[in-house]
């Protein structure tokens, strides 16, 4: 069978983040794995900085300085779109981001909202 692993763009640069992201969600992370081709398909084979269970994974792309998502495109099997996989990902993500750097600069998050249109709001405060 021909299908190949597809490498899909994203804007994600933070590796402890992007992990805590995926964690939140609920996925099994592992660091440093080679991805397992699906039975019958003979793939090469990726070594992902991140990787999600055996067939999806992260790499670093060194020309855009930011993390590929490696997956599967014919024998995806999750229970959402990739598209809609990496939204929502992309959005944990910023959230972490965020959180981790308002935290070192001294402030405290107050609350995290999701509204109507999927922007997240975040509260932070800080006693002077």
């Amino acid at each position: 069978k021909m299908s190949h692993f597809s490498k899909i763009k994203t804007k994600i640069t933070n590796k402890p983040a992007l992990i805590q992201a995926l964690m939140l969600d609920g996925y099994p992370v592992d660091i440093n794995r080679e991805l397992v081709n699906p039975i019958g398909h003979d793939h090469e084979r990726v070594r992902c900085e991140v990787t999600v269970g055996d067939d999806m994974g992260f790499v670093w792309n060194k020309q855009t300085q930011c993390y590929e998502l490696i997956t599967d495109r014919q024998t995806w099997s999750h229970q959402i779109p990739i598209e809609r996989f990496l939204e929502k990902i992309t959005q944990l993500y910023c959230i972490q981001l965020l959180t981790s750097v308002a935290q070192s600069e001294g402030f405290q998050v107050e609350s995290q909202t999701v509204n109507s249109s999927n922007a997240v709001e975040l509260v932070v405060n800080r006693w002077v």
